[in-house]
């Protein structure tokens, strides 16, 4: 990986491969599963092994392959996957002053490995950015083993999926194993009134506008959702400040 040979002998590296590994069970069968349903769509070996390690996405992914498969434009491909993956502008707003000291390459593999569970891990375990240099090393530890665990666990085990797509039965269930994962990062996630709003919106806009083609439910939701959330904002007064 990207990150120093020094980081891999702290503490903080171990402790944040440790915090991840109970997760990690959760992250593989998403991957297993992801690794299937690509093969299973349609996708060439060399294609699904090419968008694992490209891509690294799981959610946009798996909304990406039924689209592929009905033969939507690209268009709608692209607009999919950027409204599925629009948390991570947040995440990068929230992660800028921990990293902005890194030079650029750096920060843009950052950009690449950071998954959601890494994120929730890494903010619960560092509230606040380092003040020292000795403090963001301890801080690029704890997310290079973040990183290590859920990068292994999801490539390795996507990478599986693809290679015994025909022989794991869908009566397995490794989608509702990998949907517990995601539910388990959203209801950390969700720890303000306007969180929960957003995904409660966000989730019943998607169940009323499901029959949409192209899975354009998704999009519809997450329009819905920050529209709604961006107009809360605006008209709830803001708080009051002690004299």
């Amino acid at each position: 990986m990207f990150f120093r040979p020094t980081l891999y002998r702290r503490a903080e590296f171990w402790q944040g491969l440790r915090d991840l590994a109970p997760q990690a069970p959760g992250v593989a069968a998403w991957g297993l599963m992801t690794g299937v349903a690509m093969v299973k769509s349609g996708m060439s070996v060399f294609e699904a092994v090419a968008m694992t390690m490209l891509v690294f996405a799981g959610s946009s992914q798996l909304a990406a392959i039924p689209l592929l498969v009905a033969g939507a434009p690209a268009w709608v491909i692209l607009a999919t996957g950027f409204c599925v993956n629009l948390r991570f502008v947040v995440f990068s707003l929230h992660l800028r002053p921990y990293l902005m000291h890194l030079p650029r390459w750096q920060r843009m593999c950052h950009g690449y490995f950071t998954a959601d569970i890494t994120y929730v891990l890494f903010t619960r375990h560092y509230p606040h950015p380092a003040t020292t240099d000795a403090e963001r090393t301890g801080q690029e530890a704890y997310l290079a083993g973040n990183y290590f665990l859920n990068w292994c666990s999801w490539i390795v085990a996507s990478l599986l999926g693809v290679g015994l797509a025909n022989l794991i039965p869908p009566a397995w269930g490794l989608g509702f194993a990998g949907i517990l994962c995601l539910l388990g990062i959203q209801c950390s996630l969700a720890s303000s009134r306007m969180r929960i709003l957003s995904a409660v919106v966000a989730g019943g806009a998607a169940v009323i506008a499901y029959n949409l083609p192209l899975k354009l439910n998704i999009v519809v939701a997450i329009a819905v959702a920050v529209i709604l959330c961006l107009t809360v904002e605006k008209i709830r007064p803001a708080p009051k400040v002690a004299a």
